[in-house]
């Protein structure tokens, strides 16, 4: 589990085939801050751009760790088969403060940047969700973007999806890689954990109304 707060920002320094074909993955050579693996070991978990992975290997003395990344994960994510900057956060400790939301690691969808501009002191960052998290998407409710935790300003449902207007202070955009943001980018999208819940038990038609029937 995690909870959207970045702890570091990486650098995808290199990228291996792990076969050689579409249905094989990739090895990822990453940079992390210095100090960043001191309490790191094979098998921990670090979510990169909010997807969840496995370290498989790792040298503290060079911040550098490897992870494999499925064929079927690079399908579902953005930004993880290309060099660049990177959000890095290590799994959340039971002692650990939850500072942002819970996040399990997962992506939920692929989403557009429709709109990134400064206003202000801050920045304003819209981005299209596909339709099918529409409905997880509220004023005020969480989302994470690239595994940061965000607060969703507005929404606009629109004919291919609904658009989210999200409020970026000068310490996100400067401590993440949101700030390498564009129009047109791609990013990874994890919906709120609760509302995945909530709409799963309303979805599900009581016992007792199926017994009447």
């Amino acid at each position: 589990m995690f909870t959207g707060i970045i702890t570091g920002v990486g650098r995808i320094v290199a990228i291996h085939d792990l076969g050689s074909s579409l249905l094989h993955g990739k090895r990822l050579d990453i940079e992390a801050p210095a100090g960043y693996l001191d309490d790191v070991g094979p098998g921990d978990s670090i979510a990169l751009n909010g997807a969840c992975m496995t370290v498989t290997e790792f040298d503290a003395a060079q911040c550098i760790f490897h992870i494999d990344i499925s064929a079927e994960s690079l399908s579902k994510t953005a930004g993880l088969n290309q060099s660049g900057r990177i959000n890095l956060e290590k799994a959340l400790r039971a002692h650990d403060r939850l500072g942002g939301h819970i996040v399990s690691g997962h992506v939920d969808g692929i989403g557009r940047v429709t709109h990134f501009a400064q206003v202000g002191e801050s920045w304003e960052l819209r981005v299209l969700a596909p339709p099918a998290l529409a409905k997880y998407l509220a004023y005020k409710g969480s989302i994470t973007v690239n595994g940061v935790s965000l607060t969703v300003n507005s929404i606009a449902d629109v004919a291919d999806g609904c658009e989210v207007s999200i409020n970026l202070i000068p310490h996100t955009v400067e401590n993440t890689a949101l700030g390498a943001l564009a129009s047109g980018s791609r990013v990874n999208l994890e919906i709120d954990l609760i509302a995945r819940y909530v709409e799963r038990m309303l979805s599900i038609e009581p016992a007792s109304k199926k017994e009447s029937a």
